[in-house]
């Protein structure tokens, strides 16, 4: 029999305005194995672990029950305060009497009554658990950096600088990301190439960097420090170490009428094309759905003007298999579709625009050379309308339930821009709320309307229609005046939301990251670790994880940065031993428990059972250790009771139940 003690936590009045937490202790002290059960305000204090350290050597315990907060606060807590003490640290168990308890119920009665049921539960754990140790994992000193925006350069950066290998795997020609194609950033209004250029060229120039254009992760396996992954290099159809970047395959392709993705499809690109100027790596890439080439096998205009002969028609894809130990991602976003969106007009007329679209409007090196002009004429707009929350915080299915976050900032940035080169163009903006939440940013807002003149209405677009003459009807509401307002404009622009890059649950259900019902990566935990996930080894960055401005990106970027170097610097890694095992002589190979396994721990493979004396052959599951993350789904969908938890089986425990029933 154990000899168990049992600590509860009043937690402040978290837990004891709730549960009645001597109650518990009282009924904790009946059960079998406990030989000590006692009560502190706050046991995750050093005055509560010394509590347990000195039971733990005063009543000899063999294992310790907290009835506490949540594991993920404070486990680590716990196990270290009975390591200190001689006691293994995987006897320890936590009833989470908070977040389980206490929190989600008003009565003291019902609540005290389900924190003795979770403590019995914790006891009668103790009773069954044997003492683990663990185990070790090598750490390979590589990182992997999905995403070649500004998050994932600044990570890439951060942690080349602290002395690691470091691959960027960019799916776009050229790395810069959504960043690339903004003209100006808020709040200071200073250009966004001249930022982002110098840290472009500083990635391509470490020694320690390595970047992987036009390329995409296949495939991913392996765990925390061992990650094994395929990389798809696919065909630029240009050698790419004969490339002199000089550009003249470009302008003397002959199909030259294909979108221009960079530009948001406002104008068109030859075949073979350099994203933009500064694209890195400064080679071109032959969109081959629309070379003439690889069409029909005539043409090649830009093999023979290309004296360099770094065109290569035959270049087929690669696969790269490389090992790492830690992986950031930092797949970023795309604005909404707006096909659910008519009533603004969008698909009917071209100078209904997204913010995104009016800044490679404004950019020198966009379609209009920075001109601001109408898309359908190319005439000097005189008045803008800009319609704020498209898409964001929406109530219904169209559009997203969040707030995106940026756009009030890049509305009034646009505000300021087209009033300051343009002062005889009139800007109304309409919106819900204006939220500017970061540094100077409310003082940003308030420039845009006090020195700029720009004219906000609080209220909402109800409808845009385009009339015969090229112009814009734009029917809205004035909230504060309570009207209708009926108003001409020459150009709407729209604050279309943000969303994840589509990959993401590609790249999520590779990694076996979590996702949100928005397809945001989610954090380990929204406080304490807001940029790991919980697959141990994976880090986020940007705006995967959630939307984020710039500052805040980069920001994010360093400390995912960070938690990789911590990682990284690790010759090995402890293994956590509270994970599943399958036992041998009850598992039946149906593969129920890898079907249902989130991390991808289970494998099978034919193994020699010997069960009581027959010696056959059977297809047993297998559990990597270093995967499994003690979750027991396993557990609960096996059919025949194999696979449980290391330290005690589940015929242990039908023996344990088979007693008591004698």
């Amino acid at each position: 029999m154990q000899r168990i003690g049992v600590f509860v936590c009043h937690c402040g009045t978290n837990i004891a305005a709730t549960v009645d937490v001597k109650k518990v202790v009282e009924m904790a002290a009946k059960e079998p194995g406990v030989v000590h059960a006692e009560d502190y305000q706050y046991m995750c204090s050093e005055a509560g672990q010394a509590k347990i350290i000195n039971a733990i050597h005063e009543k000899n315990l063999t294992g310790i029950v907290v009835c506490s907060c949540s594991p993920r606060m404070h486990e680590a807590t716990f196990r270290k305060a009975a390591a200190k003490a001689g006691l293994n640290p995987y006897m320890v168990e936590i009833a989470n009497i908070r977040e389980h308890c206490s929190w989600i119920h008003k009565d003291m009665e019902e609540a005290t009554l389900k924190a003795v049921i979770l403590a019995r539960a914790a006891i009668a754990k103790v009773n069954l658990d044997a003492p683990l140790q663990p185990g070790e994992s090598l750490v390979t000193k590589r990182a992997l950096v999905i995403g070649g925006g500004i998050a994932g350069i600044q990570s890439a950066l951060d942690i080349a600088e602290a002395g690691y290998e470091v691959d960027i795997v960019e799916k776009l020609p050229s790395i810069g990301g959504r960043m690339s194609q903004l003209d100006k950033t808020f709040p200071t209004l200073d250009c966004s190439a001249c930022i982002l250029t110098p840290k472009m060229v500083e990635a391509a120039a470490h020694e320690k960097i390595n970047i992987y254009t036009y390329s995409e992760v296949e495939k991913v396996s392996g765990f925390v420090g061992d990650f094994t992954v395929d990389i798809r290099k696919k065909a630029r159809s240009v050698d790419m170490d004969k490339c002199t970047g000089c550009g003249v395959c470009s302008s003397k392709c002959p199909s030259k009428k294909n979108p221009n993705e960079f530009n948001r499809g406002l104008n068109n690109r030859s075949a073979i094309y350099i994203p933009f100027a500064q694209a890195i790596p400064n080679v071109p890439v032959i969109d081959r759905e629309n070379c003439i080439k690889f069409k029909t096998g005539k043409c090649g205009a830009c093999s023979k003007v290309c004296a360099a002969g770094a065109i290569d028609y035959e270049q087929k894809d690669e696969i790269i298999t490389q090992k790492y130990g830690a992986i950031v991602v930092a797949t970023g976003f795309d604005v909404i579709p707006l096909d659910k969106y008519d009533e603004y007009a969008y698909s009917q007329s071209k100078d209904v625009i997204t913010s995104l679209e009016l800044e490679r409007i404004m950019n020198a090196a966009g379609p209009t050379k920075g001109h601001l002009e109408r898309l359908s004429d190319g005439k000097a707009p005189k008045n803008i309308v800009f319609v704020q929350c498209v898409g964001s915080r929406c109530s219904d299915e169209r559009g997203k339930s969040y707030c995106s976050k940026i756009c009030c900032m890049y509305t009034a940035k646009h505000a300021m821009l087209i009033r300051d080169k343009y002062p005889d163009t009139n800007v109304t903006v309409f919106y819900i709320d204006v939220r500017t939440p970061g540094k100077n940013f409310d003082e940003f807002y308030r420039r845009a309307v006090e020195d700029y003149g720009v004219n906000y209405i609080k209220g909402q677009v109800g409808k845009v229609i385009p009339q015969p003459d090229g112009t814009l009807m734009v029917q809205a509401s004035d909230l504060l005046e309570n009207k209708q307002i009926l108003m001409e404009a020459d150009m709407v622009v729209l604050a279309a939301a943000i969303e994840p890059n589509k990959d993401v649950r590609k790249i999520a259900t590779m990694l076996t990251a979590s996702i949100d019902t928005n397809n945001f990566l989610t954090e380990a935990h929204a406080k304490l670790r807001p940029v790991e996930s919980p697959t141990a080894g994976i880090f986020l960055s940007g705006v995967c994880q959630g939307p984020k401005d710039i500052p805040e990106t980069v920001a994010q970027a360093g400390a995912a940065a960070v938690k990789a170097i911590g990682l990284l610097a690790k010759d090995k890694l402890t293994t956590n031993p509270c994970t599943a095992h399958s036992d041998e002589l009850l598992c039946n190979g149906c593969s129920q428990c890898a079907n249902v396994c989130p991390y991808g721990a289970i494998s099978y493979e034919e193994k020699q059972v010997n069960d009581h004396g027959i010696r056959e052959t059977r297809r047993i599951a297998v559990v990597n250790n270093a995967l499994c993350q003690g979750c027991g789904a396993c557990t609960v969908i096996c059919p025949s009771g194999a696979m449980d938890l290391q330290g005690f089986s589940n015929r242990q425990i039908l023996a344990e139940v088979d007693a008591i029933c004698r």
